[in-house]
């Protein structure tokens, strides 16, 4: 394990912002590692939802959720915004979006980072989905939902079902 110095943010909603920087920057080094033929090649033609048919797709698909999520609790907070929209990343954009992003998802965030258990519980956002979230469990979810794509890369890129196809 490395002991490179790191800066923490404090308190709870600081600790998930950390966790989801590392997400982000783990999914990002990966797709940086990609030529853009890799990045590219469709990779499953039976799935039924389209964002997941090539890494692109994929990134695509995570980059407009982060957005997303940072648009429900900023409704929440009462700060209103649109939802950000996007074109589909090339492989050499991916690092810059990714990082402007999580730029928007901290200015949401900010002067949060310490706000108590209580008033987390207290800011509700139902999503489009159907299921309504605390302000933890959207960030979990957020998370989550990185290391989920991140891991659909890693199968796409190391199991045969996955290589390259015509479509």
């Amino acid at each position: 394990m490395s002991t490179k110095t790191r800066t923490f943010r404090k308190g709870g909603v600081g600790a998930m912002m950390d966790e989801y920087e590392r997400a982000v920057a783990e999914l990002s080094a990966l797709v940086s590692g990609l030529s853009d033929a890799e990045y590219e090649a469709v990779r499953d033609l039976e799935t039924a939802d389209e964002s997941c048919r090539s890494i692109q797709t994929i990134m695509h698909h995570v980059i407009r959720a982060r957005y997303g999520y940072a648009t429900y609790i900023r409704t929440a907070f009462g700060t209103p915004t649109e939802r950000v929209q996007i074109a589909q990343p090339s492989r050499a954009d991916c690092a810059r979006m990714l990082s402007e992003v999580m730029a928007y998802n901290e200015a949401t965030l900010e002067g949060k980072w310490q706000m108590p258990d209580e008033e987390i519980v207290k800011i509700r956002m139902e999503v489009p989905w159907g299921v309504t979230y605390d302000l933890e469990q959207l960030l979990e979810h957020a998370i989550v939902h990185i290391l989920r794509h991140r891991r659909q890369i890693e199968r796409f890129l190391s199991e045969p079902q996955f290589r390259p196809k015509k479509a």
